[in-house]
């Protein structure tokens, strides 16, 4: 169903360690973007007001949590070897799903995310603890919302609230992730980041499969928002990658239930 065998090069490996990101072109087959477009959509409409309720709610976009819960293909998306060697790249040691969410900001939008690091944290004694993988379903453009990145950042070891006066701003050295539909990023989130406004007419959607080292509480505590019947059909994989029966991870999650790098 996917196209990308290779293991990660030594090139996209310096590049995630020194740039922080790497774009993986056409990566998706067409019959998995297809396939995952129809599963989004189809979610988008039977949620309808009430979409990204489990989570938080964004202003002129689109959002949907909790996603492992609602389809075998997201549930297929998350747990992809490949992809997942490219976030044993960025995350040393074990590793977990933190959340799946989907994204796509309102068409004729002026809506800027703030620049911001995921869960509002830098790398620390141990090393990157969050990556976050966008499967883009659309297109991402100049003019549609693509993903704003500040190459190198995760080194600075700041936040960027912490160094800049206006994080809705342009930064001076920011890129954009530019690609076509069917393509991944694999982005290092402690480098500073944001969507950009869809100041098209069309649609920007996207996934993010979020992942935190084995010592940081998951963003959506997996364990307790999957249905018992999902639950029930997860493969041991699964089950350890989304940390269901890790005691640790229940408790530091409990006690942080809430973690953005700017939604409140």
């Amino acid at each position: 169903m996917y196209n990308h065998a290779m293991p990660v090069s030594e090139a996209e490996k310096r590049q995630l360690e020194e740039r922080s990101y790497a774009v993986l072109h056409n990566w998706m087959s067409p019959e998995l973007l297809t396939e995952a477009r129809a599963a989004l959509d189809a979610q988008f409409a039977a949620e309808g007001d009430n979409a990204g309720a489990e989570f938080r709610k964004e202003q002129e976009t689109q959002r949907l949590a909790n996603l492992v819960d609602k389809g075998e293909i997201f549930r297929r998306i998350v747990s992809m070897p490949e992809i997942l060697e490219y976030v044993a790249a960025v995350i040393p040691g074990d590793f977990k799903l933190s959340s799946l969410n989907a994204r796509a900001p309102n068409p004729k939008s002026d809506w800027v995310q703030p620049l911001h690091c995921d869960t509002g944290a830098v790398a620390d004694e141990k090393g990157n603890s969050v990556c976050n993988v966008i499967w883009m379903l659309d297109d991402f453009t100049p003019e549609n919302g693509a993903t704003r990145l500040v190459p190198g950042s995760h080194k600075w070891l700041r936040l960027p609230q912490d160094a800049v006066t206006d994080t809705m701003a342009p930064h001076p050295d920011e890129i954009l992730l530019t690609a076509p539909a069917g393509s991944v990023a694999v982005v290092n989130t402690h480098a500073w980041h944001g969507g950009t406004a869809n100041r098209s007419g069309g649609t920007r959607r996207c996934l993010h499969a979020f992942y935190c080292r084995w010592d940081k509480p998951q963003q959506q505590f997996q364990r307790d928002m999957l249905s018992e019947a999902t639950k029930a059909g997860l493969s041991p994989a699964l089950r350890q990658l989304l940390a269901i029966d890790d005691a640790y991870n229940a408790e530091i999650s409990l006690a942080n239930p809430f973690r953005s790098g700017f939604l409140k």
